[in-house]
């Protein structure tokens, strides 16, 4: 009798969850967004660890827990940076460091982000049609590109933060029509498994504020057929609310789409103050964090608890290593002349040392 209740609890157990991703007891993806460590490296940047000793920062951030790097990847981007080729050098910095490695795909030259998804110049005619073929044949060429120098993604993005569609305006959701970004992330989708059966597809969007707009677009690409394997959320508390609103969404979107969550970007400032002439994006912080080394400390652990309980299996931090260092400036197609809007929410201050308070907890 014992034996038959134990299998019926189990048999019971197995049903319940069947097709749902198991509850994270940890966060096994703790990453960080690098795009710009080359650039600044390549410039004579320096990297302090919380002793002041200077050290490479990818052997810093994998100190202090990180265990995932994300690089983001533009067609022709201007600058010359974030294209295939510096993206597969700096994918083979992070995987000798034996960091595993998530792939943004912006299929743009330049920022591609929910006010903005312009198409690359050399896509620029194409319709939808070839458009398919465009996502399918790029993504396929990185993916294998990376594979045959042995750094093969484990994850990647079909997409950064399109809330309301890419590749505008023919991938652009009009009148809550999902075809055409449909037919483009289903291309990306297909892409990437052929490259690797094991590489893990994200769709990615900024929707963390608003549970009704992220099963307005999640449902939208479900009832279009496109596939993915892990939910992928940017949440910055100025911009996107409480943590507890943030628990909220994970928690759906986790039970609504039995997929698993990550958080795919976050950061908070350490300072109000501005490091060159170009004006921060963020000046201001949220209740109970301070604009200092301790506040960005505690905010970003608070992001991470409230990830951990709600089911999310990662947090990625975006820009962590990208201080204020001249020339490596945020406009691409000037990227020598414009400033740094990110130098105060980075993980190292101004003189390149780490944030003490900083940890990546599992």
């Amino acid at each position: 009798m014992k034996r038959l209740l134990t299998a019926l609890v189990l048999c019971l157990a197995a049903t319940l969850t069947a097709g749902q991703p198991a509850h994270a007891a940890t966060l096994r993806m703790l990453g960080a967004d690098v795009s710009t460590l080359q650039r600044a490296l390549d410039l004579g940047a320096r990297y302090y660890d919380a002793n002041g000793n200077q050290r490479d920062p990818l052997d810093i951030l994998k100190g202090v827990g990180v265990n995932h790097v994300r690089l983001r990847v533009w067609n022709d981007p201007i600058s010359g940076y974030n294209n295939k080729a510096k993206v597969l050098q700096q994918a083979r910095a992070a995987k000798a460091k034996g960091l595993k490695l998530m792939i943004d795909f912006h299929y743009s030259d330049t920022w591609a982000d929910p006010g903005k998804q312009y198409k690359p110049a050399a896509w620029a005619g194409h319709g939808i049609n070839q458009l398919q073929t465009d996502v399918y044949d790029y993504t396929y060429d990185v993916c294998t590109s990376l594979k045959a120098q042995g750094t093969t993604p484990d994850s990647v993005q079909i997409g950064n933060e399109i809330n309301t569609g890419m590749l505008w305006d023919d991938g652009r959701v009009i009148n809550n029509n999902f075809t055409n970004l449909s037919l483009l992330l289903k291309a990306g989708y297909n892409a990437t498994k052929a490259c690797n059966g094991g590489t893990q597809v994200i769709i990615h969007t900024a929707l963390a504020e608003n549970l009704s707009s992220a099963r307005w677009f999640y449902d939208g690409i479900r009832a279009r057929g496109v596939p993915w394997d892990i939910t992928g959320l940017s949440y910055y508390c100025m911009w996107h609310g409480s943590l507890s609103n943030l628990s909220t969404v994970i928690a759906d979107m986790r039970s609504r789409y039995g997929k698993d969550v990550v958080i795919a970007e976050t950061a908070y400032p350490f300072t109000p103050d501005n490091a060159d002439s170009t004006r921060n994006a963020v000046t201001s912080g949220c209740s109970g964090y301070g604009l200092t080394w301790q506040g960005q400390g505690a905010e970003f652990a608070a992001v991470q608890s409230t990830a951990r309980n709600a089911g999310a299996i990662g947090v990625f931090y975006w820009e962590p290593t990208w201080y204020a260092v001249p020339g490596n400036g945020w406009d691409p197609a000037n990227i020598n002349g414009s400033g740094n809007e990110w130098d105060n929410m980075a993980v190292f201050n101004w003189t390149g040392h780490i944030n003490p308070e900083v940890r990546w907890i599992p």
